[in-house]
């Protein structure tokens, strides 16, 4: 796939997300988090280039986007997006399945990339990242990406995926996807959503507030799952979701990696051929 072709499915996955009705997550419905549209929008158009940059390293992708993210916005609005989307973007590049492709991207990092990589999660600096005695990513690594990505898989969803060979968004987040093929596009992407965080707890809750924080929202994430019928049209679908966002955000509970999952689901389906 061109370039140019897979930054705008970047973009388009980035908007798509942007315009579903997201519990917890800054959406067209309502913000949160001191974060409004605008700012994904602008850090979405900013990485996009970095991430479609061709021939280039994932790790130089990586802290490309980061930091052109981080200049249009003043805030860490895509850092997970970012991780996960820039491998996709990778693979896709060079043609063919899609999923294989990845396994061999991701099996090429070396530690160049673990040094790009690390680089931009401390510039990006995450809510709840705190200090680790090893292999902490604010400094220099001493071990490769996916060593330290597997360190990391654990109690990060999205370290899991460069483990796993993103395992969540291709035998979950796709399949969910396909299986609303003629449902309204925002009704997939909140079914994509809601699925991920009924599924397992989310990491960046987590690390802001606890495992067992995580799980109870995830609990909850599950009730709201049996109510929401995702084939009905947004007024029948969308207030069990609105009134589980206010409650959430009223927390301060944001569902982070459950939103960047999303988006890398939605890119995958955009790069699928």
């Amino acid at each position: 796939m061109p370039p140019d072709a897979i930054a705008l499915a970047f973009q388009h996955a980035c908007a798509a997300e942007l315009a579903a009705l997201k519990a917890g997550n800054v959406h067209r419905f309502s913000p949160g988090h001191g974060m409004e549209v605008g700012h994904f929008e602008r850090a979405a158009d900013a990485a996009a280039p970095f991430i479609a940059a061709a021939g280039e390293r994932m790790g130089a992708r990586i802290e490309g986007a980061v930091a052109a993210s981080l200049a249009a916005t003043g805030l860490n609005t895509n850092l997970g997006i970012v991780l996960l989307c820039a491998p996709l973007a990778v693979a896709a590049e060079r043609g063919g399945p899609l999923r294989d492709r990845l396994h061999a991207a991701l099996a090429e990092l070396d530690a160049s990339d673990a040094q790009a990589t690390f680089r931009a999660i401390a510039q990006a600096n995450p809510g709840g990242l705190g200090r680790h005695e090893s292999h902490d990513v604010a400094a220099p690594p001493r071990i490769g990406l996916i060593q330290a990505m597997t360190l990391a898989a654990g109690r990060d969803r999205i370290a899991r995926q460069y483990v796993s060979g993103f395992t969540d968004v291709f035998e979950r987040g796709l399949p969910r996807l396909d299986s609303l093929a003629h449902a309204e596009p925002e009704a997939r992407a909140e079914a994509v959503h809601l699925g991920f965080l009924a599924a397992f707890p989310d990491s960046h809750i987590a690390r802001k507030f606890g495992p067992e924080v995580a799980e109870a929202v995830r609990r909850e994430a599950a009730e709201v799952a049996l109510v929401v019928d995702f084939t009905a049209p947004a007024a029948e679908r969308h207030p069990p979701l609105l009134a589980f966002d206010q409650a959430l955000k009223q927390r301060g509970l944001n569902p982070g990696t459950t939103a960047d999952l999303t988006v890398a689901t939605l890119f995958a389906a955009a790069l699928s051929p």
